[in-house]
C-alpha cells in the first residue's frame, strides 16, 4: 500500500513566513523567503561573493566584501569618499591617501594639511642643516595672509610652506626647507616674513600654544648608524645635563615644557641616558624627539617672531650639535654650562647676547 508524499516546510528566518523546498533561499545555512534573500544579502561588486549586506563595505555605489576592500580600497583622507588604491594619491614622505580632486586642492592651497610634506630642498653649503617649524597665532588660518607670507619669504626659492596645526587656535604652522646656519642667517628673508606676520596680527611667543621647532639632519652625526647613534646620545645628555639653564633659554614655563617637550630623566653616563630616553617611548612631546627617520627635533623652545632671539636659538643648537660631535662622551659628561658657553665663538653673537639677556652667560648682564 502506497503511502502519501507530503511536503517538507520551511520557515523564513526572518519574516517567518511558510515556504516550500522549491521557495527556499539559503545563505550561510540561513533559511529565507525569496524577498528576504535579496534584501539581506548582496553580491561584492569586486569579486562577486555573496555577503550579508551589513557586513558589506564600500559606499552606496561600490558594495565590497572585506576583503576586496581591504585588499584593493580605501578612505580619502580628506573628504572620504571611496578610493581604489590605483587611483590614490599621496604626498612624498607621507602615508596618507587622497582622491584626486583633495590632492589638487591641497596641493594648490596656501596652508596644507597637517600630513603635507613635500621633498625636501637643501639650502647652503656645509654638513649640519636646519629645518623650522614656527606656529604663529592669533591672526587667522587665513589663505591670504598665508600667500603674503610665502610672497615674502618664496620670491625667489621655494623656502618655506604653510601647514594647518590642531594646536594652535586661530593661526597656522611656518615650515621651512632645510637649511645651513649662515643660508637661514644671510640668505632667508626671515625678518621680512617676521616684520608682515606681525602687521597681519600674528603672534608667536605672547602665546600658550605656539613653539619653534628646529629640526637636524640625522646623517649629520656620522657616517654609519652606530655612529649617529654615539653623537645622538651625546646631544640628548647635554640637553637633560643642563636642562634648567635650556629651561631659562626655551622662554617656555615649566608647565608648557612638561606639556609639549617634556624631559626624559638623565642617568649617569650619555649612553644610559639616551638608552633609557628610547626604552620609555615617550613619543615625539619631548625636548629631543627621535621618533623621526631623517632627523632629530629640538621641541624645547617657545615660539617668537623676533629675528635676532630666532637667530640665537638656531645658533645654540648649531653650538650643541657642534659640542656632540667633537666631544666624546667624558668630555660631555663633565663639561659645564659655564665651560660650554665660553667656546661659543663671537660670530654667533646673537646667541652671546641672548645669552647675556637671560643671564646665561658666566653671570654677565647684557649692556
Amino acid at each position: 500500500m502506497k503511502t502519501k508524499e507530503t511536503k517538507t516546510e520551511h520557515v523564513c528566518e526572518f519574516c517567518g513566513h511558510s515556504l516550500t523546498e522549491e521557495e527556499t533561499r539559503r545563505f550561510n545555512n540561513v533559511e529565507m523567503c525569496e524577498s528576504c534573500f535579496n534584501s539581506r544579502t548582496t553580491n561584492c561588486d569586486c569579486c562577486g561573493t555573496r555577503i550579508w549586506r551589513d557586513d558589506a563595505e564600500g559606499n552606496e555605489n561600490t558594495v565590497l566584501c572585506e576583503r576586496c576592500y581591504n585588499e584593493y580600497y580605501t578612505h580619502c583622507e580628506r573628504c572620504g569618499r571611496l578610493i581604489s588604491y590605483d587611483d590614490a594619491c599621496y604626498f612624498d614622505g607621507s602615508d596618507e591617501p587622497y582622491c584626486n580632486g583633495c590632492y589638487d586642492v591641497l596641493n594648490n592651497a596656501p596652508i596644507h594639511d597637517y600630513g603635507y610634506k613635500p621633498e625636501p630642498i637643501f639650502y647652503g653649503d656645509g654638513s649640519l642643516y636646519m629645518g623650522v617649524e614656527l606656529e604663529i597665532d592669533e591672526g587667522g588660518e587665513c589663505d591670504s595672509n598665508a600667500e603674503m607670507l610665502l610672497d615674502a619669504a618664496n620670491a625667489n626659492e621655494p623656502h618655506i610652506y604653510c601647514k594647518h596645526d590642531g594646536s594652535i587656535d586661530s593661526g597656522f604652522e611656518i615650515v621651512s626647507h632645510p637649511m645651513t646656519l649662515d643660508y637661514h642667517t644671510n640668505c632667508m628673508p626671515w625678518q621680512e616674513l617676521f616684520r608682515k606676520a606681525l602687521s597681519m596680527g600674528y603672534y608667536s611667543h605672547q602665546t600658550d600654544t605656539c613653539g619653534l621647532h628646529i629640526h637636524v639632519n640625522r646623517n649629520l652625526f656620522g657616517k654609519t648608524y652606530q655612529d649617529q647613534e654615539d653623537a645622538i646620545s651625546r646631544v640628548v645628555y647635554f640637553v637633560e645635563n643642563h636642562w634648567n639653564e635650556l629651561l631659562k633659554f626655551s622662554r617656555r614655563t615649566e608647565a608648557n615644557m612638561n606639556r609639549w617637550a617634556s624631559r626624559y630623566g638623565i642617568s649617569t653616563t650619555a649612553k644610559d641616558t639616551y638608552k633609557k630616553a628610547k626604552d620609555k617611548h615617550c613619543g615625539r612631546y619631548v625636548a629631543v624627539n627621535l621618533e623621526n627617520y631623517s632627523t632629530i627635533e629640538f621641541r624645547l623652545f617657545r615660539g617668537t617672531l623676533r629675528y635676532k632671539t630666532f637667530i640665537a636659538t638656531l645658533q645654540l643648537v648649531e653650538e650643541i650639535c657642534r659640542h656632540a660631535l667633537q666631544m666624546d662622551d667624558c668630555g660631555i659628561e663633565g663639561m659645564s654650562w659655564s665651560e660650554f658657553v665660553t667656546h661659543i665663538p663671537e660670530s654667533k653673537a646673537e646667541l652671546i647676547e641672548y645669552l647675556k639677556m637671560k643671564r646665561l652667560y658666566v653671570n654677565e648682564e647684557v649692556r
